[in-house]
């Protein structure tokens, strides 16, 4: 718990990672901060995906409408939130020449996504009024 809230005063204020450890290759800070931005991207494709179910699909029934809807949108606050925390972490271990973090986080916004897309498959199929 201590390690996380550590992690979040990080997300707020970057230039204490300077006070672990010693500076990393500026290749490895720099390909940390481009997978960043591509969990953003993902994040935002997720929100986008997530309004656009909302807007353009009003036929749906409003309770499959809202669940999808609300999936995608969840998926994409949780990726962004994520996505600091896994580049404040990966910073601090590559400072501290540990090894880098794994996580589930991939796993699980994989089966997420692919349990909307089940749905939306599922909405196609048997028509917008299931």
């Amino acid at each position: 718990m201590i390690s996380f809230v550590r992690n979040v005063q990080l997300w707020f204020v970057p230039e204490r990672i300077r006070e672990d450890g010693s500076t990393p290759d500026y290749r490895f800070s720099l390909a940390n901060e481009r997978t960043f931005l591509a969990w953003l991207r993902t994040s935002l494709a997720l929100i986008g995906g997530g309004f656009a179910v909302d807007q353009f699909l009003p036929d749906l029934r409003w309770a499959w409408r809202a669940g999808l809807a609300l999936g995608l949108l969840a998926a994409g606050v949780l990726c962004a939130l994520r996505s600091v925390n896994h580049w404040v972490r990966c910073e601090r271990a590559m400072r501290r020449g540990e090894d880098l973090p794994v996580s589930r986080f991939p796993a699980l916004l994989s089966i997420g996504v692919a349990l909307v897309a089940v749905a939306m498959v599922v909405v196609v199929l048997f028509g917008w009024e299931a």
